[in-house]
C-alpha cells in the first residue's frame, strides 16, 4: 500500500464543531480512500483557550480535561473525544500523526521580574539596550490542572526571549540568565538569527527544561500511542534538541516514530539539505520549494515550463526525507505565508505528488472536504472565502493505491505537457499519467511488452474512448486542456 497522509484541519477549522468526533465518523471513508496516516491539530490547551488553532501553546499536559483557558475541551474537542478519535484511526490501521510545538509558550500565569536586552526585530544580533529588568508572564503554575502529570514549574529561566514587557513597547527582549548566553545557532542567518518567533521562546539548552520535554513526550505517548509527530517551526529550534529528542522518544516508546518538520524556506532547498544534515537524517521535511512551484505555475499558466517544476526542490534532491504537499493551512488564503495553488492546477498538482513514486504526499483538509470561512485580509477588510473541493481527488487517491506501483518512466520533453508512466509490479497493475497546462494533447509513452493488446481507459473520466497498447508495449495517451488524464488497464 502507498502510503498517504492527511492534515485533518486548516487555520478556519469550526470552532466547538468536535472535529476529534468528525475524524471518527470519517475514518472509513478515509481508509476507502487509503489515507494511511492523520495529521491532528495540537490537541493540547493553548492561551486562546477554546478558541485557538492551537499553535499558542499554554499547557501540554491538558489535552481537553482540566478547566484553564476559560474552558475545558480545546477547539477541537475533550480529552475523551481525542483519544476515540485515535483508537477508532488505530482500530482500522490508520496512523496517528500529533502536532509537536516547542518552540514557544504563551498565556503565562504569573508575572517574574527579570534582566533583559532589547534587540533589532531586524537583526537579532544587535543588541539595542543596556541590560536593564522587565516584567513579563513567564511563570506557569497551571492552576487548572496543579501538578497532575507533573510538577514541573516553568519560568524566566526556561525561555531564551519575549516579546511583553509590562509598561514597554512591544519589542524582542532577550533573556539574560545562567542557561541563556545569547540565542541558540540556527541553520541560517535570517534576521541575523531566528531563534526567536514569538511569545516565550523556550531556552533548549537549559537541561532540566530537555528533561521536562523529554518526560512529556513519553507521557503523551502513553496517552495516545501516536506513530508520528509534525514538529513545528523547527527553523527556530536547534537541530541539536530535536536529533536528541527524537532520539530519546523513540528509545523509551520502543517505537521508530515518523517524524516531519516544518522548515518553510520556500526556494532555498540549500538550507533544507543543511537542516537533514545537521539532525543527521533524523527527520523528513515539508517540500515548501515544490509547494511554491505548484503555486507558482497555477498563476503563470500556460507560460509556466511544466518541465522545471521539480526544479530546486526536496522531492528531487531527498526524496525519502521529502513530504509533498500541495497546501496547508500556513499557505490557505488570509494567512501570513499566503501562497494558494489555484483552483484549476489543484488536480495536476496532486497528480504530480500521488502518483508518481517520490515523496511522502500530505493531502489538504480542505482540498478534500472543501471549506468556507471569513478573516480579515492585509488591508483590514472582511473577506469570504470559498475553498472548494478538489475535481477528481478522491479518483487521483484511489489511483495512488490501486496503479501507482513499479517503475516509473517520464515524457517530459514538452514544456506544457509532462506524461510518465508506472508499470506496475506483481500486484497491481500499472498506469498512465498526462497533464497539461495549455492544450489538450496526446502523449505517445511506453507502457511496456506486457500490456500489448491490452485496453486503457480514462480512470478519471474524461474520455470514453479506449486506448489500445500496440505490439511494442506503446500507447498514445490523451489529456484535455489544462488538465489531467489517467489511463489503466480494463
Amino acid at each position: 500500500m502507498n502510503p498517504t497522509m492527511i492534515q485533518f484541519f486548516h487555520w478556519y477549522s469550526d470552532g466547538n464543531a468536535q472535529l476529534f468526533d468528525q475524524i471518527k465518523d470519517c475514518t472509513a471513508y478515509l481508509k476507502e480512500l487509503g489515507i494511511s496516516a492523520v495529521w491532528f491539530p495540537p490537541a493540547y490547551k493553548a492561551a486562546g483557550g477554546g478558541y485557538s488553532v492551537g499553535y499558542d501553546p499554554y499547557d501540554l499536559f491538558d489535552l481537553g480535561e482540566f478547566d484553564q483557558k476559560g474552558t475545558i475541551p480545546t477547539k477541537y474537542g475533550t480529552k475523551e473525544e481525542y483519544l476515540n478519535a485515535c483508537k477508532t484511526l488505530e482500530s482500522n490501521e490508520i496512523s496517528v500523526y500529533v502536532d509537536i510545538v516547542l518552540n514557544h509558550k504563551a498565556g503565562g500565569d504569573e508575572m517574574e521580574k527579570f534582566h533583559v536586552i532589547k534587540v533589532n526585530p531586524e537583526n537579532r544580533l544587535e543588541d539595542i539596550s543596556e541590560p536593564f529588568e522587565i516584567e513579563s508572564y513567564t511563570k506557569f503554575t497551571f492552576p487548572g490542572r496543579g501538578n497532575t502529570y507533573s510538577d514541573f514549574e516553568w519560568n524566566f529561566q526556561c525561555f531564551s526571549g519575549v516579546d511583553y514587557a509590562e509598561g514597554q513597547e512591544d519589542g524582542i527582549f532577550r533573556i539574560i540568565s545562567e542557561y541563556c548566553d545569547g540565542w541558540e545557532e540556527m541553520i541560517s542567518d535570517e534576521k541575523g538569527n531566528y531563534d526567536y518567533l514569538m511569545y516565550n521562546d523556550i531556552e533548549h539548552r537549559n537541561p532540566f527544561v530537555r528533561e521536562e520535554l523529554n518526560n512529556w513526550a513519553k507521557w503523551y505517548h502513553d496517552q495516545v500511542q501516536f506513530d508520528g509527530v509534525r514538529l513545528d517551526a523547527v527553523k527556530h529550534q536547534s537541530p541539536e534538541f530535536y536529533q536528541e529528542w527524537l532520539y530519546n522518544l523513540r528509545a523509551n516508546t520502543g517505537k521508530n516514530i515518523f517524524a516531519v518538520g516544518e522548515y518553510w524556506a520556500p526556494g532555498e532547498l540549500s538550507l533544507l539539505e543543511k537542516y537533514i544534515e545537521a539532525t543527521a537524517g533524523s527527520m523528513s521535511l515539508f517540500d515548501s520549494s515544490l509547494q511554491q512551484n505548484f503555486h507558482i505555475a497555477s498563476l503563470s499558466g500556460s507560460e509556466y515550463d511544466l518541465r522545471t517544476i521539480f526544479d530546486e526542490t526536496l522531492t528531487s534532491a531527498n526524496p525519502l526525507l521529502s513530504v509533498t504537499l500541495v497546501d496547508n493551512h500556513d499557505t490557505q488564503p488570509l494567512q501570513e505565508l499566503e501562497a494558494p495553488v489555484e483552483k484549476w492546477f489543484k488536480p495536476l498538482a496532486y497528480a504530480l505528488i500521488l502518483l508518481r513514486q517520490d515523496g511522502y504526499p500530505c493531502i489538504f483538509y480542505p482540498d478534500l472536504f472543501g471549506a468556507h470561512y471569513i478573516d480579515k485580509d492585509k488591508e483590514g477588510n472582511d473577506q469570504e472565502i470559498f475553498l472548494d473541493k478538489v475535481e477528481k481527488i478522491e479518483e487521483l487517491l484511489k489511483a495512488r493505491q490501486l496503479f501507482a506501483y513499479g517503475i516509473q518512466r517520464d515524457y517530459f520533453e514538452d514544456a506544457n505537457c509532462l506524461g510518465w508512466i508506472r508499470e506496475g509490479d506483481e500486484e497491481h497493475a500499472g498506469c498512465a499519467v498526462v497533464l497539461s497546462n495549455k492544450d489538450a494533447y496526446e502523449k505517445p509513452m511506453e507502457m511496456g511488452i506486457q500490456y500489448a493488446g491490452q485496453n486503457f481507459y480514462d480512470y478519471l473520466g474524461w474520455f470514453e474512448e479506449k486506448i489500445t497498447i500496440d505490439e511494442k508495449g506503446w500507447g498514445n495517451f490523451p489529456v484535455p486542456a489544462g488538465n489531467v488524464s489517467v489511463w489503466v488497464p480494463e
